[in-house]
């Protein structure tokens, strides 16, 4: 059984699919179709819903892809739709209100997840800029108003700090219904023939998977719940992750970050901007805000695709996993993780239990770039991930990965190995340019032709040579200044 609150109904619920998504439950189950299916697939956000959650002595408002979110995720939270943002005496909610003073709504279908995706920006950044909110509203799509007047909208939202609501008078009430919820012991799902199960623990976890080896795991399901949205597959038998409170920790040490595998990737990005900078500018282009508070780093990497924007930019990083078999535990470099297409080195019974990230040393360059077609919410056609330590003008170590060039993530063994040991100039460059045509033989799809991809990936460490150049002549000319 899981059991949640519906705004500020208790529901719980027993007999049900575990294969049900947020979207369909709200709109067949409880008839609140306010809630809408764009596209099933994570990319419009007309399905955008809020989950609260406790964090501290608040309640953290997270916007999530109801369309991609299983019920089992529901378990202990606060399901928030735009149906309960009116005040019990009808009034719209401030945020809404904005919405019809700007003429925010044209056909209407789209607004409800711009309405929820505000309504998170209010609560959780009040006093929010001109970023906060494209950031915010990056993941929802609109046809008819051309964005203008729904910034407007989310603009004058923010000029209210001290925003109030019926979810701020209620929200001491809520937290306390919330723990009253949660629970230590094993939450299982049962419906249509389809099981789910919840651990809270690693250990819990291990145990279940030892004895449900064919079971899926599910932890953000971004891309999981794909196969029964757009593939209409059925999952008979999964582990949900999300609740495994170990795995959902970082740590940090002197020389390396250690992240939980079932940490979101919004949760994971402070720490790694503030070490990686250049990753920051990645996560922000890694998905929407809502794939961002539901993925997680271990399911893009556990996910095995070949256009993953993680793994290569983790194989450049030299991280390491934590695999996790019963009592059992190994490490991994990451790059001997993915064996072929969606096949990898993972046992049958095991699971990455943690990701661990050296922290960069003293002379070491990274950089990464994504090529896509759209600047945010989309999938790479190429990504490449450089990492140089240049020590006296020469090349003394080098990790090189990419994504998108070739069946797995990949590093450009060759062109490593003609930047290795030489001097850090343009003839070493072409060199490696020309080397690091032979790592790769690409496919052509609908992101990007074979040859688009060869040229842009030489092209790519080009660039990389040519930043670091700019960036050694700024330094000298401040030193003269």
């Amino acid at each position: 059984m899981i059991k949640f609150l519906l705004n500020q109904e208790l529901r719980e619920e027993q007999d049900l699919s575990p294969n049900m998504t947020v979207l369909n439950y709200l709109r067949t189950r409880v008839g609140k179709t306010g809630t809408k299916e764009g596209c099933a697939s994570g990319d419009c956000g007309a399905c955008t819903v809020v989950l609260g959650e406790r964090e501290g002595e608040h309640i953290r408002y997270q916007t999530v892809n109801s369309c991609l979110t299983f019920v089992s995720a529901l378990h202990g939270k606060q399901l928030i739709t735009v149906e309960d943002l009116k005040s019990t005496d009808g009034s719209l909610h401030p945020v809404q209100q904005a919405m019809v003073d700007f003429h925010g709504s044209q056909c209407g279908f789209c607004t409800p997840g711009f309405i929820m995706s505000m309504f998170a920006l209010s609560k959780n950044k009040p006093a929010a800029d001109k970023h906060d909110i494209l950031e915010a509203l990056a993941g929802n799509l609109c046809r008819c108003t051309g964005y203008r007047p729904i910034v407007d909208a989310a603009r004058a939202i923010a000029e209210q700090p001290q925003l109030a609501d019926e979810f701020s008078r209620y929200e001491a009430e809520v937290l306390a219904r919330l723990d009253q919820i949660q629970t230590d012991t094993l939450v299982t799902l049962n419906g249509n023939g389809k099981v789910c199960f919840s651990p809270t623990s690693s250990d819990e976890l291990a145990t279940l998977l030892m004895q449900h080896p064919d079971a899926r795991l599910l932890a953000g399901g971004t891309d999981l719940a794909l196969e029964v949205t757009q593939l209409h597959r059925e999952l008979p038998k999964m582990i949900y992750v999300g609740n495994v409170a170990d795995m959902k920790r970082l740590e940090e040490g002197d020389r390396q970050l250690v992240i939980g595998a079932a940490r979101s990737l919004s949760d994971s990005y402070d720490a790694l901007s503030r070490v990686f900078p250049d990753l920051g500018e990645l996560l922000h282009r890694f998905a929407s805000l809502q794939i961002r508070n539901q993925g997680t780093l271990g399911g893009n990497i556990g996910n095995a695709s070949p256009i993953g924007d993680a793994p290569p930019v983790l194989m450049a990083l030299d991280a390491r996993l934590i695999l996790r078999k019963g009592d059992r535990r190994r490490e991994l470099p990451i790059e001997a993780y993915f064996l072929s297409y969606k096949v990898t080195a993972l046992e049958a019974g095991e699971f990455i239990e943690q990701v661990i990230v050296p922290k960069p040393v003293a002379n070491q360059h990274f950089r990464v770039y994504k090529l896509s077609k759209r600047l945010d919410d989309d999938i790479s056609a190429v990504c490449g991930a450089f990492n140089l330590t240049i020590e006296g003008g020469t090349v003394t170590d080098v990790r090189i990965g990419f994504g998108g060039m070739a069946a797995v993530p990949k590093r450009a063994a060759a062109c490593e190995q003609a930047l290795l040991g030489q001097p850090w100039n343009h003839a070493t460059v072409k060199a490696a340019m020309q080397a690091l045509n032979g790592d790769f033989e690409p496919l052509s799809d609908f992101r990007a032709s074979k040859e688009y991809r060869s040229k842009t990936a030489t092209n790519l460490l080009y660039k990389f040579f040519i930043e670091q150049q700019s960036l050694k002549l700024e330094t000298r000319v401040t030193s003269y200044v």
